[in-house]
């Protein structure tokens, strides 16, 4: 249970900020995870929103590829909800069973393509030992070029700020929902 009351819709804000929530609920489909505590700070949700849906929705990052960024943050951070919600997207924009397999069980790189071992190195450092190697860097903006690898660091960082919120909230996935191993 979270430890805040969920904020699904208009009539749980000001009336003021109630365009904070139109704007999400627009740009998802619905209110939900981390913007139904995001909420309670009105200002910070809609923030974080539009940040989000450009790193969502509008990346030159690959969805493949951002997708698996997405999971290795949920992953670092051990956060079932945003594990459970982007599983499931990651599947559906083509990332590999087995890439997802090396995420959720912290395992070895040795059977993911170049690419995909880029990606989660980049995220277990970055998230991890709070660096990236030069080696990794450099692989990164080689394959990515500065936009790019600017675009993969906001990703993670973006969906490690959201993954804070949902753990501290204490918020849990759908029955519907993968959970991390």
């Amino acid at each position: 249970m979270a430890r805040l009351p969920q904020i699904t819709t208009r009539d749980d804000v000001a009336p003021e900020q109630r365009h904070i929530v139109d704007e999400i609920a627009e740009s998802r489909g619905r209110i939900s995870g981390p913007f139904a505590m995001l909420l309670h700070s009105p200002e910070i949700a809609g923030r974080a929103a539009h940040l989000g849906a450009y790193i969502r929705f509008n990346s030159i990052l690959e969805p493949a590829l951002r997708e698996l960024a997405i999971i290795t943050a949920a992953r670092e951070f051990d956060c079932d909800y945003e594990w459970g919600a982007h599983e499931r997207l990651a599947r559906k924009e083509g990332v590999r069973d087995v890439a997802i397999d090396v995420v959720a069980s912290r395992g070895d790189l040795g059977s993911l393509t170049d690419d995909e071992a880029l990606v989660v190195s980049y995220g277990r450092e970055l998230l991890t030992d709070h660096r990236v190697s030069a080696a990794t860097f450099e692989k990164a903006k080689n394959k990515f070029g500065e936009q790019g690898v600017t675009e993969l660091t906001a990703t993670m960082g973006y969906y490690g700020m959201l993954a804070c919120a949902l753990n501290a909230f204490e918020v849990e996935p759908t029955s519907d929902m993968a959970r991390l191993p």
